[in-house]
């Protein structure tokens, strides 16, 4: 085919693509104040015509509903951003459903004394903006919608403009749902216009109460300057540590599961390897034999350099999330069978271990002992407080990463993707509130604490 003919071709098919998003995004008010206007309204309905009760069925058929779409919402995914692993994508979808809390979640607290019976229970703040990224797109806004519904909020979905057709598609789908089991379909709404200007405006209009920003730090720095109340799940930069006692066939398993799994594009995935010298070279043999391929020709580690990473040593955005396979091809390099992650041992300066790629690419760097990795751990995860991880058996050595990292979600023993549910008995989150000290999200994030107090009655003993 000629040249002409391809560049013809490209044009008719985004063209194609443009007109696509075009009529989805008709399908909403595109001036911000309507929007606003319809989701509050909707909200107000939901949180006082809609009891506990009520909610709690409504949600449940949601989920129900929701997991037969959880491949076809994968798959376009995976077309719309060009990036992730199809199956992990499904994985992810399936646990936004199945593990998300709701309404169960909410618990009163209740105290009483000598003057009386004071209740604290959790309100809605009313109208939330939630920024969705475009590593997890559909996950983010499943998860957001059933926490923030199940508090009675309403919400405004303000979509990454690389995710828009699966970001619809998923809100389409929940606004159908919620309108055949008589909720206001309203009260889950989105931005049809992603440009910046329309959500500033969206961010500061008075009805919104809550910004809940899940994404960079450019993202996060906008909902942090809103003027509203802001939950910011900013960036990560995960290290796992293995020390001389971890079990290291099973700890190499873990790691390549973790950080390869969609490719690397979760904030909590292992995104660079901190070994114990005695025990670094038994490991990258257990790691190469279950999915990593070492790249040891020093010529071939620069070239990978410059494919992934820009002069100023950031990451080139095209070329996240792809799977290992490609980068080795365009190395030259014929990809073994099976192979899921790029290992690359290297300094602590490099950019490798510097940068959150969010590329199957892992830099392992060698250190004397738990002490001095520890050391390094901290170093390399910039203080984002985000996540980490240690293969261990050493008692002390787990609980004292624990405590020295501060991190909102700390795994030891297990892939990184345990802190999200799978493998794990923790709920799932895909909005980690790390810059805002909330944590892996749940129902509760979303919520006013409200206090009311009965002075000289109810006590009963």
């Amino acid at each position: 085919m000629k040249a002409i003919e391809v560049d013809d071709l490209v044009k008719k098919i985004v063209a194609k693509v443009a007109k696509e998003l075009a009529q989805e995004g008709e399908k909403y008010p595109s001036s911000v104040k309507d929007i606003v206007e319809i989701t509050s309204k909707a909200q107000k309905t939901w949180q006082w015509d809609f009891n506990l009760e009520s909610r709690s069925k409504i949600i449940a058929a949601l989920k129900t509903k929701l997991l037969p779409h959880a491949e076809e919402l994968a798959q376009l995914a995976r077309e719309d951003t060009n990036m992730g692993c199809l199956d992990d994508k499904i994985l992810k979808k399936k646990l936004s459903i199945i593990k998300t809390p709701g309404p169960e979640y909410f618990t009163t607290r209740a105290i009483s004394g000598d003057n009386g019976l004071v209740l604290e229970e959790l309100a809605p703040f009313g109208v939330i903006v939630s920024i969705t990224p475009s590593t997890n797109p559909v996950a983010t806004v499943i998860n957001n919608t059933i926490c923030m519904l199940s508090g009675g909020n309403g919400v405004v979905f303000s979509p990454h403009p690389g995710a828009l057709r699966c970001t619809f598609k998923t809100i389409d789908l929940i606004r159908s749902i919620l309108a055949q089991e008589g909720a206001p379909a309203d009260v889950v709404s989105v931005l049809s216009d992603a440009s910046l200007d329309s959500l500033k405006e969206l961010m500061s209009h008075p009805e919104v109460k809550l910004v809940s920003a899940t994404g960079g730090p450019g993202v996060v720095k906008a909902a942090l300057s809103s003027g509203k109340p802001a939950i910011g799940a900013g960036p990560g930069n995960p290290p796992v540590l293995v020390d001389e006692t971890a079990h290291l066939e099973k700890a190499a398993k873990d790691v390549i599961a973790g950080a390869s799994f969609d490719n690397n594009l979760p904030c909590i995935a292992e995104k660079e390897l901190i070994a114990v010298n005695c025990i670094a070279d038994e490991l990258k043999e257990y790691m190469c034999k279950n999915g990593a391929f070492e790249l040891k020709d020093r010529t071939k580690i620069e070239a990978l350099a410059n494919l992934v990473l820009t002069k100023d040593q950031k990451i080139k955005k095209d070329m996240v999330g792809k799977d290992a396979s490609v980068y080795l091809a365009r190395l030259g390099i014929a990809p073994p069978p099976n192979v899921r992650l790029i290992l690359v041992e290297c300094d602590e300066k490099h950019p490798f271990v510097q940068e959150e790629l969010m590329m199957p690419i892992l830099a392992m760097v060698r250190v004397a002992d738990f002490k001095e990795g520890l050391a390094m751990a901290k170093r390399v995860e910039h203080d984002f407080r985000h996540s980490a991880v240690i293969h261990s058996t050493n008692i002390d050595n787990m609980s004292d990463m624990a405590k020295f990292m501060e991190t909102s979600i700390f795994v030891k023993n297990a892939p990184s993707f345990a802190g999200i549910g799978i493998r794990g008995d923790c709920p799932t989150s895909f909005t980690i509130g790390t810059t805002t000290g909330d944590g892996p999200t749940t129902p509760l994030s979303f919520c006013r604490v409200r206090r009311c107090v009965l002075h000289g009655a109810f006590r009963i003993v």
